[in-house]
């Protein structure tokens, strides 16, 4: 990551394998990286998108950690929801 990162969040899953959420600026564009890290360096295995993308996974995800209630079969668009 060329620009400044702030972690935000980390999720440790043992000794040696964790998940670090961070914020920042990649290519003028305000971002999220979330990326699992092993012995403190990064791996590839990670998703980073922009805040308007990590809006809508946020709802995907309460969706699914909520039963699925309303929506269960609707697929995220990117349209905002009625």
């Amino acid at each position: 990551m060329s620009d400044e990162f702030e972690v935000i969040g980390r999720i440790v899953r043992n000794a040696h394998d964790e998940v670090l959420v961070k914020s920042g600026t990649y290519w003028n564009i305000e971002v999220i990286d979330i990326r699992w890290y092993k012995d403190d360096k990064p791996t590839n295995k990670g998703i980073r998108i922009n805040k308007e993308e990590a809006i809508r996974l946020l709802k995907i995800l309460g969706r699914e950690l909520n039963g699925n209630t309303g929506k269960e079969n609707e697929r995220e668009t990117g349209q905002e929801e009625s």
